[in-house]
């Protein structure tokens, strides 16, 4: 991969979608992707789940619990159930998900992690292809500073003609 590319991250409860929140997605898939080509890089599995689904949106939206209560540690030990989430970014410029609770958000983007939150379930590939579609076209401002990132590059303007 020669052209500019980024390497996403999407979380996904099948393997084949952008299907599951931050916090409860049993799975993230890795891909370097650049205008032309996407190579796959990892699928990472979490055994430990967060207490239930964060829909955002607080207390009614989510069945009369707080969403921070996914954020708390129920085991004991001390754990926090982002860390290990939040660790598994390391290296990747874009995350795809479902939902992201506030403090999960400052996490990732103090990473240097741009969090794209889709509405809808969608493919995987649909995840891969739209990116490959804005890496060839005039690149949206965070996709340019995602790119600038992870070259060391100074931020390149873009003019659409």
């Amino acid at each position: 991969m020669d052209s500019p590319h980024l390497r996403i991250a999407i979380t996904t409860d099948s393997l084949t979608n952008l299907d599951a929140p931050f916090v409860a997605a049993k799975n993230f898939v890795v891909y370097d992707v650049s205008a032309d080509e996407s190579e796959f890089i990892d699928a990472l599995q979490f055994v430990r789940r967060a207490k239930g689904k964060a829909a955002g949106g607080g207390r009614e939206a989510n069945g009369g619990r707080c969403v921070m209560e996914d954020m708390e540690n129920d085991d004991g030990t001390g754990h926090d159930p982002l860390t290990e989430r939040v660790d598994a970014l390391d290296g990747v410029s874009i995350l795809f998900t479902m939902g992201l609770s506030d403090l999960a958000a400052v996490r990732v983007q103090q990473l240097k992690v741009f969090p794209v939150k889709s509405e809808r379930h969608r493919a995987i590939d649909d995840v891969i292809a739209q990116v490959q579609a804005m890496l060839a076209g005039v690149q949206p401002l965070w996709m340019r500073r995602a790119i600038a990132r992870r070259t060391g590059a100074e931020l390149a303007e873009q003019y659409a003609y």
